[in-house]
């Protein structure tokens, strides 16, 4: 018997296609969602040059887009335990293509870059959480946790498809198309939904416990908050490392001695295959939390990947080569406690009240992702700028001081929550 947190215990929905392939269908959905993720951060390099913006101004608009997310989610995501989540859904990628084909046409400098990739955030928050709740409406109790595992996994892949698509078509046809072409994918992803998966069943919707936007009841539930925070700091690293990889790789590259080995690959290509082991690594690690204590392994990764981003930074003059294989090893500490964390969320979420702790779970934890690439961004203008290979190594590191957090909450709140729950 695994020892990680268990289940609720809620019917599927009546009618609902096969648990297989819903999963499939969610994922795909959610794939698709994310093609203007990683425009602006695989492109940074480009911005500073044309717009001449500061590394803690590229900060606010990759951060912006988790501020919007946060702000959002509450709403958003809460409103899932009252009506269909694909109503949400439809919103939320309608924000996703308005705000592709804003930037587009209409950015010039670093407020429209900051107004439309906030609209982007709101993209998010209304499909990401919203298509999780329901996905998990559908599928059959002991299907949830690999679902939740397979689902937020499948966000590395909508992350690396992004990274690549905003690099290749930028160097095809430029960057105003890179973000254009972008917005194909919330409709795709819209379409998904609206067609491929049937309404949730009742019993899902319309019985939420508390007044929309009351969360305290999810707050005191200590250990569902216990992995909400231990989250964010790991949004903190995670979105804090998207955001900021392609330019220290091409910082790395400006590094090597003439003629040194380059892999012949761009960053922005570099860096969607680095985000791609995200997937494995998230479920591997979903599996591993199932088998050993969902808590503890989250905790042992979490320490890893704090320790491995204080020395990660400091590297960038070693050959370039063993730069990126450290970089791959890296994306692998950052998402190995990612799904377990979700799915740590949804397992100890109060029946009747999903919804609301997802909700929680998005928005606090993506204040996370909010802060981590702005602090990235002020430390290396602290410190000595992008040619500064201190302020790399220190802004890698503050993101391994940030991630530290989840383990000190997960222990410290894992027992309270064990002492309020005994006799």
């Amino acid at each position: 018997m695994p020892s990680g947190d268990q289940d609720d215990s809620t019917a599927p929905a009546a009618g609902s296609p096969s648990g297989l392939r819903l999963i499939l269908t969610f994922c795909a959905a959610q794939v698709v969602s994310l093609l203007g993720f990683g425009s602006f951060a695989a492109l940074q390099p480009t911005f500073f040059a044309e717009w001449a913006i500061s590394n803690t101004e590229a900060g606010w608009i990759n951060g912006i887009y988790f501020a919007a997310n946060v702000a959002a989610v509450p709403v958003l995501v809460s409103l899932s335990d009252r009506v269909d989540p694909r109503r949400i859904y439809a919103v939320g990628a309608l924000a996703g293509i308005a705000s592709a084909l804003g930037f587009a046409f209409f950015a010039e400098g670093f407020w429209d870059a900051l107004l439309f990739r906030a609209l982007a955030g709101v993209g998010l928050a209304g499909t990401y959480m919203p298509g999780l709740k329901a996905l998990t409406d559908h599928v059959p109790d002991r299907l949830r946790s690999r679902a939740v595992a397979f689902y937020t996994s499948s966000m590395s892949i909508g992350v690396s498809v992004s990274f690549f698509l905003a690099g290749a078509l930028a160097d095809w046809l430029g960057w105003r198309w890179a973000f254009g072409l972008a917005a194909l994918g919330p409709a795709a992803a819209l379409a998904i939904l609206l067609f491929l998966v049937p309404p949730s069943a009742p019993h899902h919707i319309g019985q939420a416990k508390t007044a929309l936007l009351d969360f305290r009841p999810v707050i005191r539930n200590r250990r569902a908050f216990s992995y909400v925070l231990a989250y964010s700091a790991h949004n903190w690293e995670l979105f804090a490392m998207r955001s900021w990889l392609v330019t220290f790789l091409v910082f790395s590259q400006s590094l090597q001695p003439e003629g040194a080995m380059g892999l012949g690959w761009s960053a922005p290509t570099l860096v969607a295959l680095i985000a791609l082991v995200g997937l494995p690594a998230s479920v591997l690690g979903n599996e591993a939390a199932q088998r050993f204590g969902r808590r503890r392994v989250v905790i042992a990764v979490m320490v890893v990947s704090a320790l491995y981003a204080g020395g990660l930074g400091f590297t960038a003059p070693l050959p370039f080569v063993l730069v990126v294989a450290l970089s791959f090893l890296y994306a692998v500490a950052v998402a190995g406690e990612s799904a377990s964390l979700t799915a740590g969320t949804v397992s100890a979420a109060t029946p009747g009240l999903r919804g609301a702790t997802m909700a929680v779970h998005s928005s606090v934890g993506f204040i996370g992702a909010f802060i981590g690439p702005l602090v990235f961004g002020v430390v290396l203008d602290l410190f000595g700028g992008q040619g500064s290979l201190l302020a790399w190594g220190l802004a890698f590191a503050s993101s391994g001081l940030a991630v530290i957090m989840g383990p000190l909450v997960l222990i410290t709140l894992g027992k309270r929550a064990r002492a309020a729950e005994s006799p």
